[in-house]
């Protein structure tokens, strides 16, 4: 929606996904990190969804799986809302 040009697709990907990605315990445990790193990883909606597929595998996760489900739930709840709401707008959308 925001995109002009082909070229504007690959900012987001490249510049939020990417950094929530490795600040979102793919390679480590979030509690290696200090308490001000670990206290900010909470907010990163990536490391929920790390949590969830690690407990799927291996039957533990640095975060509540119960608390991982309402995050994401609450996350998908949200954007949907979001997405409604730029559809109903008609935003991005050709005449």
């Amino acid at each position: 929606m925001i995109a002009t040009k082909f070229d504007d697709v690959s900012i987001f990907p490249t510049f939020i996904i990417t950094p929530l990605t490795y600040l979102g315990g793919v390679f480590y445990s979030i509690h290696s990190l200090p308490d001000s790193w670990r206290n900010l990883s909470r907010f990163n909606p990536i490391l929920y969804m790390v949590d969830g597929f690690r407990y799927g595998f291996y039957g533990f996760s640095d975060v509540n799986i119960g608390v991982s489900i309402t995050a994401l739930v609450f996350l998908m709840a949200i954007l949907t809302a979001v997405n409604l709401f730029f559809l109903e707008k008609g935003v991005g959308l050709k005449n």
